[in-house]
């Protein structure tokens, strides 16, 4: 298993949290995805890394930008 957390910009309520949260559960090898609202990180465990590129495609489906 591998964890991953970023920072995602633009989150501030529970509707953010469960869009994010549906969008990045597609990815192919993600077990588990957590929404932290107070520091704007969602952290990823899956089966292998999760391309980074397929990430932020995720994420911004939801509406939102991941920020490095």
């Amino acid at each position: 298993m591998t964890t991953q957390t970023v920072s995602v910009a633009g989150m501030t309520c529970d509707h953010c949290v469960r869009a994010v949260t549906a969008e990045v559960s597609k990815i192919a090898g993600v077990e588990r995805v957590g929404v932290d609202l107070s520091s704007g990180s969602v952290t990823i465990v899956s089966r292998e890394p999760v391309d980074q590129a397929a990430l932020a495609a995720a994420v911004d489906e939801a509406g939102y930008e991941v920020v490095s």
